[in-house]
């Protein structure tokens, strides 16, 4: 499994560019990020090239998709990030689906699944993945729509396309109904990536409740191909974090 780190986390306030640098110093291959407008595109992928450094997701800029209303602005805005992860080398983009608008969730469900099917074209046209996240309610984000784990994969089979898929991130279903090994290695055909934090307080790994080389022993023997991003807040200076993250964890 590679390990991707999210730039904001850990270096937002250091030129992107730089920052990539930074990642590569450390020892990573691939890096991630969420809003990128205002990016220099040409500046961002040559510096992949030349550090060897993937940028391997960014985000939408667009996520409501439970209000149908909003349907041709979320495909807009996924066209336009689909151009702009082509032109730095992402392959895949992450999108939330919205808040949940108060109508039956049956509605917003087949909201969402039509709009992923709307996207296909846009998809195969730039070979990118766009992957839905489910999100706790709890701690992080009231009122989102999406929350459980089923619920996401269900919708990536109803869609079926091999450009859209889930983003599992562990931190955010530890906290709303843990099950993290049996939900991925059951539904790995879904999945293109995953996130990573401690519970509670969405930290440094080392210091949650999950065990985390278990967990991705268990993912690896799985089969999973992709990387895990380390969405947390590091409690130390972020590249000491990042240093404290490879002697527990890799080397």
């Amino acid at each position: 499994m590679r390990i991707c780190v999210p730039i904001p986390c850990f270096f937002g306030s250091m030129d992107f560019c730089d920052a990539i640098r930074r990642v590569g110093s450390l020892g990573f291959d691939c890096v991630e990020t969420y809003n990128w407008k205002g990016l220099d595109f040409d500046r961002v992928r040559k510096t992949c090239e030349e550090t060897g450094v993937e940028l391997l997701s960014m985000c939408t800029s667009e996520f409501r998709m439970t209000d149908p209303a909003y349907r041709k602005a979320w495909l807009d805005g996924l066209k336009e990030s689909c151009e702009a992860a082509n032109r730095m080398g992402a392959t895949h983009l992450i999108t939330q689906v919205g808040q949940d608008t108060g109508a039956p969730r049956k509605e917003q469900h087949a909201a969402i699944v039509e709009t992923l099917i709307a996207a296909k074209p846009i998809l195969d046209a730039h070979k990118v993945i766009v992957m839905i996240e489910p999100l706790n309610t709890i701690v992080n984000h009231p009122g989102y729509y999406l929350w459980q784990a089923s619920e996401a994969f269900d919708i990536i089979h109803e869609v079926n396309h091999p450009y859209v898929k889930v983003v599992y991130d562990i931190y955010h279903q530890q906290v709303m109904e843990g099950n993290i090994i049996p939900n991925i290695v059951n539904n790995l055909d879904c999945i293109a990536h995953l996130h990573s934090a401690a519970h509670p307080g969405r930290i440094d790994l080392q210091f949650g409740e999950n065990d985390y080389k278990f967990i991705w022993k268990k993912v690896d023997e799985a089969g999973y191909t992709g990387a895990c991003g380390l969405e947390y807040r590091p409690t130390m200076d972020p590249e000491l974090s990042l240093k404290e993250f490879r002697r527990i964890y890799l080397d």
